[in-house]
C-alpha cells in the first residue's frame, strides 16, 4: 500500500477535485510527501480496515459515522474543502478525541467581497440597467439617466456576519468613508469595536443603512430569520445584497419587498441551484442577479491547496494548523448550509 513510509491521506474532496485545488507542482508535492488513497465521498466508511486506521488525514468532508470514525484511530484532521461544515459527522466525538476540523473557506472572502462592492455600486448608480437601455436604444444621456442614482461614499452600510468575509467587505468599503454597523450576536461588542466597526442589533442595521450587505452563515438558529417585517423595516430604496445563503432570507418576501418598489436587491445565492426558467426571480426588476459565482475562481480554488499543504505540514510536526479555519466545538454542530453541487 505505500503507507509504511508516508503519512496517509484519504481524499474525497467533493464537490471539488483535486485538480482544481492543487496546481500540478502542489500535486506533486501532495503525493510526494503522503500516500494518498482516492475515494468518494459515499466510499470512505468501507475502505479497507488498514486504511482507516492508518489515516492522517481526510482531505473534503465525506460522512464519518460513529463507528467508521472509531477505526480512524491515527486522525488528526478533517480538511473540508467544500467550505460549509456539513451535517454528517458526530462532532463531540471528534472534537473529544482532539480531531481538528479545518476549513478553507477564507480563500473566498476577498472575491465575494469584491462582487459585493460590485453590486452595490450597480444598484447605485444602475449600471446594468443603463447598459440594458443602451443595447435597446433606450438610454437615457447624462442627468436624465441618473434620477435614481447616488454614491456610496459617505453612506451608511450594515453587514449582518462578520466573519472572514464581513471583515474583507469592511476593508474594501473603508475608502468610501461609510458609516459602518455590524450585526453579529456570535461576537462580542468589543471585537467589533476593536475592528473598527459600530457593534448594533438588527433592527439598527436594517433601519439605518443605505446598503445592507448579508454574509451570515446559515445556523440552525437563523433560517428565514430576514422576512417580510425585517425588509419592512428597511430604507425605502435601500439596497440589499445577499451573499452567504439564501436560507437565511425568506425569499419570497425579499421578492415581494422588490416588486414593491420598497427595496433593491442584488443576489449571487438562491432557494434553488440552478433556479428553474420560470422562477419569477429571472425577470424581476430592480433585482441584480448572479449565479452563485462570487468565489469561484480559480486563484481562489488553488488557495485552498496551498492552506491544506500548509496545514498539514504543521501538524505533521506537531504543531496546530494556522491556515485553516478551525470549527469550534459550540458553533460546528449548528452550521446548516447546503451543500453546493457546481464549483
Amino acid at each position: 500500500m505505500g503507507s509504511k513510509t508516508k503519512p496517509v491521506v484519504i481524499s474525497a474532496p467533493e464537490p471539488r477535485t483535486l485538480d482544481l485545488i492543487f496546481t500540478p507542482e502542489k500535486m506533486a508535492d501532495l503525493r510526494a510527501r503522503y500516500h494518498l488513497v482516492e475515494a468518494r465521498a459515499e466510499e470512505v466508511a468501507s475502505l479497507d480496515a488498514a486504511v482507516l486506521a492508518e489515516a492522517r488525514y481526510v482531505l473534503g468532508q465525506p460522512p464519518i459515522p460513529s463507528e467508521t470514525l472509531a477505526r480512524m484511530t491515527s486522525l488528526r484532521a478533517v480538511l473540508n474543502v467544500e467550505s460549509n461544515l456539513l451535517d454528517n459527522m458526530p462532532y463531540d466525538e471528534v472534537f473529544a478525541r482532539g480531531i481538528h476540523v479545518l476549513t478553507t473557506g477564507a480563500v473566498f472572502a476577498v472575491p465575494v467581497a469584491e462582487i459585493g462592492l460590485g453590486f452595490a455600486l450597480d444598484l447605485a448608480r444602475g449600471i446594468t440597467a443603463a447598459d440594458t437601455a443602451f443595447r435597446a436604444g433606450e438610454e437615457k444621456w447624462g442627468g436624465d439617466g441618473n434620477a435614481a442614482a447616488r454614491v456610496i461614499t459617505g453612506s451608511e452600510v450594515g453587514i449582518v456576519g462578520f466573519g472572514d468575509l464581513g471583515r474583507a467587505l469592511h476593508r474594501l468599503l473603508t475608502g468610501f468613508r461609510c458609516t459602518i454597523r455590524v450585526c453579529d450576536p456570535w461576537l462580542p461588542p468589543s471585537i467589533l469595536k476593536d475592528a473598527g466597526v459600530i457593534p448594533a442589533d438588527l433592527d439598527t442595521v436594517l433601519s439605518g443603512s443605505d446598503y445592507v450587505f448579508v454574509v451570515a452563515a446559515v445556523t440552525a438558529q437563523n433560517r428565514g430569520f430576514l422576512g417580510a417585517e425585517e425588509f419592512a423595516r428597511m430604507r425605502k430604496g435601500a439596497g440589499f445584497i445577499l451573499l452567504s445563503r439564501a436560507d437565511v432570507v425568506d425569499f419570497d418576501a425579499l421578492m415581494n419587498a422588490v416588486r414593491e418598489g420598497h427595496v433593491l436587491a442584488a443576489s449571487d445565492v438562491f432557494p434553488e441551484e440552478p433556479l428553474p426558467l420560470d422562477h419569477p426571480v429571472r425577470s424581476l426588476d430592480g433585482f441584480l442577479r448572479s449565479a452563485h459565482r462570487a468565489g469561484a475562481l480559480d486563484v481562489a480554488f488553488k488557495g485552498m491547496g496551498d492552506m491544506v499543504l500548509e496545514d498539514m505540514a504543521l501538524m505533521d510536526r506537531g504543531l496546530p494548523p494556522l491556515r485553516c479555519k478551525r470549527a469550534e466545538r459550540e458553533t460546528a454542530g449548528l452550521m446548516r448550509s447546503r451543500p453546493v453541487d457546481n464549483n
